[in-house]
Parts: structure tokens; sequence; C-alpha cells
């Protein structure tokens, strides 16, 4: 790894970074908004448990193993232990759905989850999918009526889909007691992982995507120009510039924003949704994805169409690396940026965490995060007009992973305590800072996570860790932030419009208007499958209107 491209880029000039605690509208500003004030969060009486952890295995100490996922895992059993005696769960055995990406997720669960289940004699069996296959498995079992898990590892926008349709056991009170609920950040805070008032949920994660890009690539001399690129007109820019110059970390071919071309079970279009969401959330309107009163899709209003010229341009320019058409969110992130492939990134923010503590990185000395990127001007919906002013708006993709359990142990009650008992394992306060900070498929969710001197004390530098943290909290409490709607059929409706996306970059269609339209056609079609009236309450209700 060539740090010294870093230092020295370092030691000539500052970077441009969007920080939070910066300025007037630090500490203050944040509480007025119910957001996170990160060097007051405070751990509580964890601070033991909680450093030893962190020391499992150290930043820089290479990749954890299922050795470490298990050290963790029993560290973090005290809650447990205080509600449910040794072996009070003897024969009792759970299935247990979610994914296994990246080597992540469920196979970090199994480390998590064996202490667990040597104490309490419950067994835990698996089904593990790719997240490609997440989506069509979890819908199938809907449809279906074949539920065939107790616990799953679920997002915010199937809530509608399966609290909604009544498959989900709701939250016992001593489990909301054990998880320390009032510590997640704002924006995660009911009624997120609730349904008809009803808790369902135990969040372990945070997702929202900020930006990531290379210190290399940016300053005085850099081949990515003096400063980091504010707006995506500025990102496209750049990535058409860098096409033939070569990379000054691998000399490799030198490339700009990374945008996955392959769908990803729905998850993909996500990716769209940052540059659409700079250019189709406007500050005095809360909706961008559907006309709330009608639910007339807006994914082919002028700015989703620009948006998806912005990657039809780029695609001409060959400004992406080889092969791009069959390049999925897992890569772009894991085989390219982190690899060293690529300067630009937006990404779920456990991308910061990977860049310091995963095996596969080599760019963790030379990458800066900030907020989505922002747009010269944004598209009003409501008058049918561009307005040419600066706009923010951060794409909250997923509202993060969560643990639920299912209607199936409804009428066990030793069964449904051994359930919840396992999902409050795996989203503890404790455990679930060690998540944050290692490679886990998570990134920061609790208002104790922001606390610099505790990653300080796993082994990341001050500067680092006040620049990825700030990403994430920024884009947490921002005013213009774009909501993930939490209505049923949500990732069917992504689902299709990767579908067309795809039609679209590969030349099936003739324009990015046209290929907007088929998105927008198929949107209507779903809607009109699930019911308008009830997806506009629904919608109208998601977006607190």
């Amino acid at each position: 790894m060539k740090v010294e491209h870093y230092n020295a880029l370092m030691a000539r000039q500052k970077l441009s970074r969007r920080r939070v605690l910066q300025g007037a509208t630090s500490v203050g500003a944040m509480a007025a908004m119910g957001g996170i004030a990160p060097q007051a969060a405070m751990a509580g009486g964890h601070s033991d448990v909680r450093a030893e952890i962190l020391k499992i295995p150290g930043v820089g100490m290479g990749s954890p193993t299922d050795a470490d996922w298990q050290k963790v895992g029993e560290l973090t059993l005290g809650p447990t232990k205080e509600r449910v005696a040794e072996g009070e769960f003897e024969g009792v055995e759970l299935t247990f759905m979610g994914l296994n990406n990246q080597n992540l997720h469920n196979l970090l669960f199994r480390g998590f989850l064996k202490p667990w289940e040597a104490y309490t004699g419950a067994k835990i069996n698996w089904i593990d999918l790719a997240q490609a296959d997440y989506n069509p498995r979890l819908q199938q079992a809907i449809a279906t009526g074949t539920v065939d898990f107790d616990i799953i590892e679920m997002g915010a926008p199937f809530e509608g889909d399966t609290a909604g349709r009544g498959l989900l056991d709701e939250m016992p009170e001593w489990v909301k007691d054990q998880i320390e609920a009032d510590d997640l950040v704002g924006y995660l805070q009911p009624p997120v992982g609730t349904w008809d008032g009803k808790s369902y949920r135990i969040t372990i994660d945070g997702d929202c995507h900020t930006f990531a890009y290379r210190t290399d690539y940016f300053g005085d001399g850099a081949i990515g120009g003096t400063s980091v690129p504010r707006t995506w007109q500025e990102v496209n820019a750049v990535s058409k510039a860098l096409v033939g110059q070569e990379d000054p970390l691998t000399g490799l071919p030198a490339h700009g924003y990374l945008d996955p071309l392959k769908g990803w079970g729905g998850f993909g279009f996500y990716f769209l949704e940052n540059r659409a969401a700079a250019y189709a959330k406007h500050p005095d309107d809360p909706a961008w994805l559907f006309d709330p009163n009608t639910m007339k899709p807006r994914v082919n209003n002028p700015a989703w169409v620009q948006a998806i010229q912005d990657v039809f341009d780029l695609i001409e320019a060959g400004a992406y690396p080889a092969d791009q058409i069959n390049a999925d969110p897992g890569v772009t992130a894991f085989s390219q940026f982190l690899a060293g492939t690529g300067s630009m990134l937006m990404w779920w923010g456990d991308v910061g965490s990977n860049a310091r503590t995963s095996d596969g990185s080599v760019v963790g000395d030379v990458v800066g995060f900030g907020i989505n990127p922002g747009s010269d001007r944004v598209y009003n919906s409501q008058t049918g007009a561009w307005e040419e002013t600066y706009n923010e708006a951060p794409n909250m993709a997923y509202l993060g992973w969560g643990v639920y359990v299912t209607n199936r142990v409804s009428g066990d009650e030793m069964k449904r305590k051994a359930a919840w008992s396992a999902a409050a394992h795996l989203g503890g306060k404790d455990i679930s800072l060690w998540m944050s900070a290692y490679p886990s498929g998570f990134q920061p969710y609790r208002n104790s996570h922001f606390q610099y001197d505790e990653w300080e004390a796993a082994g990341y530098d001050r500067e680092f860790i006040e620049d990825y943290l700030g990403s994430n909290a920024d884009s947490y409490n921002h005013p213009n932030a774009a909501i993930e709607p939490r209505i049923p059929g949500i990732f069917q409706y992504y689902s299709v419009a990767e579908d067309e996306l795809a039609k679209g970059y590969a030349g099936q269609y003739g324009s990015a208007q046209e290929t907007a339209d088929a998105i927008a056609a198929a949107w209507e079609n779903i809607t009109d499958q699930i019911g308008r009236d009830s997806q506009i309450a629904l919608y109208k209700a998601s977006l607190g209107m």
C-alpha cells in the first residue's frame, strides 16, 4: 500500500469534508433536532465489556474470525443471563433466515449465538441467502403461506409485507429493556419497527448511503482535481476526465464513480436513488418516489430521467471499469473500491469499518467520507419545473437491518421466549458497537456508537473516525433526508425497476426517458395489483403526512 501518497497529499492541503459538530451548528442544533451529539454520547455502565470486545482482534490485526465472533458473543451474554436460566431452553429448535453476503451477516450470527446456544440449551438451524435471492425467497414464503423460519433478519421496508399481514410476533416488554431501545438514533425510533402501534423489530443496523472517496485522487496536482466533488454534476465531470489516466495507488487504469449496473434482488435500485435524491427530493416536499395523493410514479419525471441519463453518459464515455454491466453493488464496494479500483462510491456506511479492518481492503489510509453529493439544481414536482439552487438529500436506504420473530412461535411460550432471547442477544447495546467497528454488514445506528474515544481505543485514528462517523451522523440528521417508505410491495417496485434499468443500460431502450417510462408503467401495475387506495394511505403515513 502506497501510504506515502496519502501522507504527502495531507501535508500539502486539507481536504474538504463534511463533519458533524463543526461550528455553530453542532451540539445545540443536533439536540434541537433530536439527533446525535457524538462526543456527548455515553456508553454507560457497559464500558469494561465494550473496551474488552473492541480489542478483538484489534484494528489493523486482520479480519475477525469465527473464534473472535464467539469470544464477542460470550463476553456480551450478561443481559441474557439476567433473564434466562442456564439450560432453560433445552430441547428448543429455532430456524433463522438471513444473509450470507461477503461472508458476513449470518456467519457472524452463528459465532455470536454459539455461546448463547451453549448457555440456554437451544439449537438454531440456519437458512443462508445471497442478497439477490433474499427478496424472492421472502416473497415466496409470504405469497404461499409457507413461512418456514422462526427468526428473520429483515429490513424495515418489508414490515408492510410481514407485519401488515400478521406474520410477525409482537415484541415482549422485557426485550425492549434488554436491548436498551431508547439508545437508537432518532430516525430509527418508532414508527420504524412498529405496525398498528405494536413493536416487532430489534434494530441491528442503521442503513443510509454515504459517500466514500479516495483522498489520493484529490488535492493540489492530483489527477481528480484540487477538491472533492460536492455535486453529482462534478462527480460526473471528474469521472469522464479520469478516463485514460493511471490510479496513483495501484498503477492500473484510473476510474471515477462506481455505479453498479447489475441488479441485486431489488437492492441495486438504491444506487440510482442516490443520484435521483439530489435531483428529485425537494426540501418542501417529503415525497420523491410517488405522488402521495395518487401514487402516480415520479420515477419518470425530469429529475429521475436526469439520474438515468448520468449513467448512460458515463457508459458512453467509457468511464467505468471493464464489464461493469455485470457489477452489482457487492462488486463495486468489495471487489472494486476497497480493492483499489475506482475513486468514488456511494454505499452503506460499513464500507468505512471495512476499509480499516478487512483483509480485502488496500485503501484504508487513502479514504475519506461525506454525505450524498448534492446537485446544482432540484426539480420541484409541485410546479413541474427545475429550480436553480443547490440541494442535498442523503438517501436513508433500507432503514437498516433488524431481527424479527415470526408468528410460528406465538403459541409456544418457551419457544417464543427462546426466539426473542436469541434476537435480543444479537441486538444488544455492547455487541452492536463491535459490529459497527468491525466487518459485519452493519453500520452505526445507536447514539452510543458515536463516542469517538471508544473507537480510538480499538485502534482507529481520531481523524479517520471523526470523518467516518460524521458522514453517518450528518446523513441521519439531515433536514432533507430521503426517507425509505415502509409500504407493501416496495421491493416489487425496486426489483422491476432493476429489470428495466438493466435493459436501458444494455441499449434495449432508446433513451433515459424511455427507460424511466417503462419503470413507471410497471410501478402503476404493481400499485393496481396491491390496491391504490390502501397504498396511498400507507405511503402518506410512511412520510408523516
